[in-house]
């Protein structure tokens, strides 16, 4: 199911026609939102409010499975492997992420979605909506142009156009700001010399620019240093872990939030460079329904 359901698939989920399914909606009886004259209704309140509404003896949800999808970063990454908490990954993006958080496919989503008034908080709302799912900071990180070694002539977004650029999936957060970035300065991904596949992790990207496949890619600055690339930041941006309360309690997750607080992981980010932790571990988002 989508993130969103129209009326006609909300009929279809409960079993009743599309004129209950107004009805529900008319009364306030069923979580909806209205956008451009349209109904729509948010899946995961949807799920919470059929699960509340629920009578007879108690049934144990299944377990979530033990991933960490969302964004990759090479901070996070190492740290889901040194802490030896078990979480095993799939990284295709904060928007890939966020989805599989909400159908349940993964237990935590690393995400750094830009948002008029700060990160990921709002968009994790309008997909999560009061879901019991916690929003746990990491760190605040440096983004900008990562340059092939050698390439010396970029000096922003405006000498841009024509160069060879490797670019991130479209599920990836950094890819839509890119975008965005580009049409601020009067661009499209038509006025760039783009490889002809996309870089899946931050990682790859550099790699790609090491490799000499690329001049210029949107990148961590984190990254520059192990792979001999320049750097020019253009943003901070805040880097968060979605995840399901009840994942938040139990043993994998608690032995990597440890890990996050020990000197191991503060010298690793002082290491790679591009990171402040000054306020790892902050609450920004706590859903309330359990």
């Amino acid at each position: 199911m989508p993130q969103y359901l129209t009326t006609r698939e909300l009929a279809d989920l409960l079993r009743i026609g599309e004129r209950k399914a107004y009805d529900l909606a008319s009364s306030g009886e069923i979580p909806c939102v209205r956008a451009m004259g349209k109904l729509l209704f948010p899946k995961a309140e949807i799920i919470a409010w059929l699960n509340a509404s629920r009578s007879g003896p108690d049934v144990v949800e299944p377990p979530l499975p033990p991933i960490v999808a969302g964004s990759h970063d090479p901070l996070l990454d190492w740290a889901l492997r040194e802490s030896g908490s078990g979480l095993a990954t799939y990284y295709d993006g904060s928007f890939d992420g966020l989805n599989r958080l909400a159908e349940r496919s993964a237990q935590a989503a690393a995400l750094h979605i830009h948002e008029p008034e700060g990160f990921n908080t709002q968009t994790l709302r309008d997909t999560m909506g009061e879901a019991p799912v916690i929003l746990y900071q990491i760190a605040n990180r440096q983004r900008g142009l990562l340059l092939a070694p050698g390439t010396s002539d970029i000096s922003g977004f405006q000498d841009l156009k024509g160069r060879r650029i490797i670019l991130r999936q479209d599920s990836a957060a950094s890819q839509r700001l890119f975008d965005a970035l580009l049409d601020a300065h009067g661009l499209g991904r038509d006025d760039l010399n783009t490889l002809p596949v996309c870089a899946r992790t931050e990682e790859e990207l550099a790699i790609a620019l090491r490799d000499g496949k690329a001049e210029v890619g949107f990148g961590l600055g984190a990254l520059a240093r192990p792979y001999g690339l320049s750097f020019m930041p253009t943003h901070s941006e805040r880097l968060d872990l979605a995840i399901w309360r009840r994942a938040f309690f139990e043993a994998p997750m608690q032995t990597l939030t440890q890990f996050l607080k020990s000197e191991r992981f503060i010298e690793r980010a002082d290491e790679l460079g591009g990171y402040d932790l000054a306020n790892l571990g902050r609450i920004h988002h706590n859903g309330a329904s359990g």
